[in-house]
């Protein structure tokens, strides 16, 4: 759906996460090439770790090694 004044593009912003906008979308990057999405939701990567760039793969999770983090007790 075209973007109007009735229907305008989303986007949403999170904290450490992915850039969410209302698709479909055409996104023109840095080095001029242009990538489309078709879904309804496009999740644009803002931390650049992505290995489908411009396209949110979930890299930009924080990433721990066993051991690290949260402890669960038993019980």
């Amino acid at each position: 759906m075209p973007n109007t004044p009735e229907h305008p593009c989303r986007i949403t912003l999170g904290d450490e996460g992915p850039l969410l906008v209302e698709g479909p979308v055409e996104v023109t990057c840095a080095d001029g090439s242009v990538a489309v999405s078709e879904r309804f939701v496009a999740a644009l990567c803002m931390c650049r770790r992505s290995r489908m760039y411009p396209w949110c793969d979930t890299s930009h999770r924080r990433r721990t090694k066993p051991g690290e983090g949260p402890h669960r007790s038993a019980g």
